[in-house]
């Protein structure tokens, strides 16, 4: 009878599965930092110049951008980069600004909209020209017009845009 070699966690994981030590996982790495480090200079801009987080921006937009400025809870969490309960307190707060408004479903007595109001509209007009010079100087400056193309047909393999 021969003894079999003792498990470890290096023996469990699936072949093919690259190490922390892969250069592929360095570069991993580089697209956190930089997706970090984009996020954190514009959240303080948007904030500083404008009192509106970028959370909010990014709901306001997104509801902006929607037929009637309207979207149903679940549409809304699909757009937008956080969990459904975050985003109900997070509508719970825009709707105590004034920002935006629940209206029930006409169709679906369980279904609840979100609506733009026309402050939330006028605040998100307000905040625009901040939040879309920091993309520019904090993403689009880094790269060609060439490089985007190519760096957003890359990133729409991982998640392809929402469906409007």
């Amino acid at each position: 009878m021969t003894a079999e070699p003792p498990t470890t966690d290096a023996a469990r994981v699936p072949a093919g599965t690259p190490r922390a030590s892969d250069w592929r996982i360095a570069v991993w790495r580089s697209f956190l930092r930089a997706h970090s480090t984009v996020m954190r200079d514009l959240e303080r801009e948007l904030t500083s110049a404008t009192g509106l987080p970028l959370a909010w921006y990014d709901v306001l937009l997104q509801l902006a951008e929607a037929p009637q400025r309207r979207l149903r809870m679940a549409e809304l969490a699909d757009r937008v980069l956080l969990s459904r309960s975050g985003l109900t307190r997070l509508i719970d707060r825009l709707q105590a600004e004034g920002l935006v408004l629940r209206e029930p479903s006409p169709d679906d007595a369980r279904g609840t909209f979100t609506v733009l109001t026309p402050s939330g509209f006028d605040r998100l007009r307000r905040a625009a020209p901040v939040h879309l010079a920091g993309v520019r100087d904090h993403w689009l400056a880094h790269f060609s017009d060439d490089e985007l193309r190519v760096l957003g047909g890359w990133l729409g393999r991982v998640a392809p845009p929402p469906t409007q």
